[in-house]
């Protein structure tokens, strides 16, 4: 029997967050200072070996702790930096002026050291500001990529790096970027176009045939199985407007949102729940909660739609007797936060993931369900993103979720 192979590892999430404002930018490892290190540390490293070779020549010149090449055989000699004893014989004064030389030799290697010292310390300065400085300007077109690219993700598409100068790896990168926003562009411009021309196609038969089947339904002598009938084909006629309205919502939404105005989450938080109003009570469902003023910079009817998909699915996943749903707003270490809390069934950890795909829900797929066309969770995924914030859903202990969406301020 064949052993189960092993299953593929997930990449590394990278440890630097770019949309996190670091607060000691300049021990971040950046290229730039690891080539500086790089070309300071080389640097230094030969000024060690190369002052280690001139000590070690010096020193050798120098004959530092031989013996002297002459022999005083009588005499006296007087020094004012030796100390040579009164009246020696040959030998002592041949011994005193042997340890005097090599004394002063000494001396001059130390004097030779220190100073060699002192001089390779002020050429690493140098070097290493120099190197920076290199550095700096070889990786410019880099610093120049990289605001290109982060005017791109706030959805400028029109921006390009055209980079100029010489024909090397930077140089083709910055063309490679700029082919890939070409065709980003191309791809956008399409999308957008598609997203209009299906809005109207799509609406426009839908709206006649709503128009139709309420024109039918007026009558008061048709007969009592054609209404039933008219009914339920009204009934399929709105899930499938819902649903393109989801889906159109959706498209537009996976985009950054250009335009931005001042929306408070308190004010669109209670507009979602006047409109869930009725049926939270039609429902037995207490919708309660204290929403503090938070603002952010974003679309008030995108805001909107993610307070209202959450308030309504907590409303509709609910418990039959004694449910309730608690809607909050506040302003959290720099961010704005709305939390959606609400009592329903127990929903394992495991599929927590699952509800926020397109026509997925708990247990079901597509089919099996009559609260909704599948879409709210993704659609409110896709406008947090779209406004640089994220959704959280964690499970709560004896039924239901909390779902928190961060934004910043």
């Amino acid at each position: 029997m064949a052993a189960n192979p092993t299953p593929a590892q997930a990449p590394p999430k990278p440890t630097w967050d770019p949309r996190k404002p670091d607060p000691f930018p300049l021990l971040r490892p950046t290229i730039r200072i690891r080539l500086t290190l790089l070309y300071g540390g080389m640097f230094l490293i030969a000024g060690i070996l190369l002052l280690s070779i001139i000590y070690l020549l010096a020193a050798n010149a120098l004959n530092v702790g031989s013996d002297l090449p002459f022999k005083i055989l009588s005499g006296q000699v007087a020094s004012e930096t030796c100390n040579f004893p009164s009246q020696p014989t040959a030998t002592e004064l041949n011994h005193a002026m042997n340890e005097c030389v090599n004394e002063q030799r000494q001396h001059a290697l130390d004097n030779l050291l220190s100073r060699s010292l002192l001089a390779l310390l002020g050429l690493a300065v140098i070097a290493f500001a120099f190197g920076y400085a290199m550095a700096g300007r070889v990786l410019s077109p880099l610093g120049r990529i990289t605001r290109t690219a982060r005017a791109v993700a706030g959805s400028d598409l029109s921006r390009r790096i055209e980079l100029d100068g010489p024909d090397d790896e930077l140089k083709e990168l910055a063309d490679t970027f700029d082919d890939m926003l070409e065709r980003l562009q191309r791809a956008f411009t399409a999308q957008q176009r598609f997203v209009g021309n299906a809005s109207h196609e799509l609406r426009t038969p839908l709206a006649i045939n709503r128009t139709l089947l309420e024109v039918h339904l007026s009558d008061p002598g048709a007969p009592v199985e054609l209404q039933q009938l008219g009914k339920t084909l009204l009934a399929t006629n709105e899930r499938s407007e819902q649903l393109v309205e989801g889906l159109l919502l959706l498209a537009r939404s996976d985009n950054q949102i250009v335009e931005r105005k001042p929306v408070d989450l308190a004010e669109v938080a209670s507009q979602a729940v006047d409109q869930v109003h009725a049926e939270a009570q039609a429902k037995g469902v207490e919708i309660r909660g204290k929403r503090e003023p938070a603002v952010v910079q974003g679309n008030g009817v995108l805001l909107e739609r993610i307070a209202l998909n959450l308030v309504q699915n907590a409303v509709r996943y609910n418990v039959p007797e004694d449910g309730w749903v608690e809607v909050t707003t506040e302003l959290q270490h720099g961010h704005a936060v709305l939390v959606v809390a609400n009592t329903g069934p127990v929903v394992p950890a495991y599929e927590i993931d699952n509800l926020f795909e397109p026509f997925r829900r708990l247990r079901t797929e597509r089919t099996g369900s009559d609260k909704g066309v599948g879409l709210g969770l993704s659609i409110v995924r896709s406008v947090a993103r779209a406004h640089g914030g994220h959704i959280v859903a964690q499970p709560r202990e004896g039924g239901g979720l909390v779902m928190r969406v961060t934004f910043p301020i």
